[in-house]
């Protein structure tokens, strides 16, 4: 199994992105996904200043793919969209319909990305004639509903021809929504954010009257309020899973490179003691923010 790292979902400062990915071109880490996919207000960093990071990371042996963003609510944003899949050289991610629509009609194949509500052999089906290459499972099924899945297609005659990706380890991304969480949360309206995203780099905690963080809200996006770690799981993902994917965060973000490269590389997964904020239910199929033994 190969180890890729998924978009940075958080809004860094510029110097912090390319201080993360200057870590990451030494790393373990086969696959690197480049981009915004949460706000189109993240402006730190441009096209241009990707692509540079791409080529960088390229000439270390990285695979690199630009990520689109997963909520498409102008016309201005899809004309960026546009621009993405213009790059003339990477691959991209599709994190929203119209931005597979959009690969489809330039002929260009994409990696279909969690944030696309796809649940089964028919919908993977459709996906493959428009020219998905790479499924990135959607973060709330479970081990069961995948090998599921794949049985299915394996019967249709459609496994070998596109690879499976599974998050795991992160803040999952659960849901997006045309109102800004975090600037509602500064009473700022969405127009006039002042760009407060930057004042989380890791999300803002949201949490029950009892103290249990329950979610993390990042500007349209609410994730997971414990960090989703399968460290322990990945015995159970052979023959199912290409490629396990990590989602850049922490000041030790790159420890958990290593520790996950080598569970995967030698098969034998060190038994992890999980923290009190982590969890891996929806792989077992029970409710996500449990913590399977």
């Amino acid at each position: 199994m190969k180890i890729s790292l998924g978009p940075l979902l958080y809004f860094w400062p510029k110097g912090d992105v390319e201080t993360l990915y200057q870590q990451v071109a030494e790393s373990d880490a086969n696959i690197i996904y480049l981009g915004e996919t949460v706000c189109s207000k993240r402006r730190e960093l441009k096209l241009g200043d990707w692509l540079e990071i791409a080529t960088a990371l390229r000439q270390h042996g990285k695979e690199v793919v630009l990520s689109t963003l997963a909520l498409i609510q102008a016309p201005s944003e899809l004309n960026e969209v546009k621009r993405w899949l213009d790059n003339g050289e990477l691959q991209i991610e599709a994190n929203d319909m119209g931005a597979i629509q959009l690969a489809h009609e330039a002929g260009l194949p994409f990696i279909c990305g969690p944030a696309i509500n796809c649940y089964n052999a028919d919908v993977i089906a459709l996906l493959l004639q428009r020219g998905m290459t790479r499924w990135v499972m959607p973060v709330e099924l479970s081990r069961d509903w995948l090998q599921k899945v794949l049985q299915e297609c394996a019967a249709r005659g459609l496994r070998d021809r596109f690879e499976v990706e599974l998050f795991a380890y992160g803040q999952l991304p659960l849901a997006y929504s045309a109102r800004c969480f975090t600037a509602r949360a500064e009473n700022r309206p969405k127009d006039q954010c002042e760009l407060a995203c930057l004042a989380y780099p890791s999300g803002r905690v949201a949490e029950s009257q009892e103290g249990q963080a329950v979610f993390v809200l990042n500007g349209i996006q609410t994730q997971s309020g414990y960090c989703y770690n399968l460290l322990n799981d990945i015995d159970s993902m052979h023959g199912l899973v290409d490629i396990i994917r990590l989602s850049p965060q922490g000041a030790d973000f790159p420890a958990w490179i290593q520790r996950f490269h080598q569970a995967a590389t030698t098969g034998q997964a060190p038994r992890y003691a999980a923290a009190s904020r982590e969890c891996n239910g929806y792989w077992h199929r029970i409710a996500g923010m449990l913590q399977a033994e």
